[in-house]
């Protein structure tokens, strides 16, 4: 009987190898001669990353987890160099599985830190795309706006995107989410980055 692995309930694939090949190919990635200059096939990307972030901002948490592969990484970096989550703190580390918690978790109205939820709007710019074998990197700089009853934040910082094509369509493996001031008080970051 062969088993069968379900990414909501298990974290099967975080592994060695899929640390391995992360630290792989989120490093050096950002080179000139990778840089795809097409406008249709930078659009297409400027597009996803932007629908993205709208769905976010819009709290539709569903249909954004419909645009990542069922084995996914969501990593947000706890230092400027992003180098390996093996070794460095990370601000979040999270699996299919552990994106699925979160959203849950937000939605029961006992993430005490999102009562009432917070406003956002996303601005993204400066979207550059490169290849890399069957595969896509995207780096985008971002700006978010986060309104609270105590406040307004903004947090700043660029994101890099792993896609692949599956099926026709463009899915979302790893996001890597690179905040300028990571290493400082981000002051309990309870949002989607």
């Amino acid at each position: 009987m062969q088993t069968v692995h379900d990414p909501s309930t298990s974290s099967y694939y975080v592994n060695e190898q899929l640390y391995q090949h992360l630290v792989e190919s989120f490093t050096d990635w950002q080179k000139d001669e990778l840089a795809i200059e097409r406008p249709d096939e930078r659009d297409r990307f400027r597009i996803l990353v932007e629908k993205e972030a709208r769905l976010l901002d819009q709290l539709r948490f569903d249909e954004w987890l419909a645009m990542y592969a069922p084995e996914c990484i969501y990593w947000v970096p706890g230092t400027p160099q992003a180098g390996d989550p093996r070794r460095e703190i990370s601000i979040s580390f999270d699996d299919r599985r552990r994106m699925e918690d979160r959203i849950y978790r937000l939605r029961t109205g006992y993430a005490w830190s999102q009562a009432p939820a917070s406003r956002t709007v996303r601005m993204i710019s400066n979207v550059e795309v490169f290849g890399a074998a069957a595969k896509r990197m995207v780096r985008s700089n971002f700006l978010i706006s986060e309104f609270r009853p105590d406040g307004v934040r903004f947090l700043s910082g660029w994101c890099g995107h792993r896609f692949a094509e599956r099926s026709g369509r463009w899915e979302i493996e790893v996001r890597q989410v690179n905040l300028i001031d990571c290493d400082q008080n981000l002051r309990n970051p309870s949002i989607v980055l």
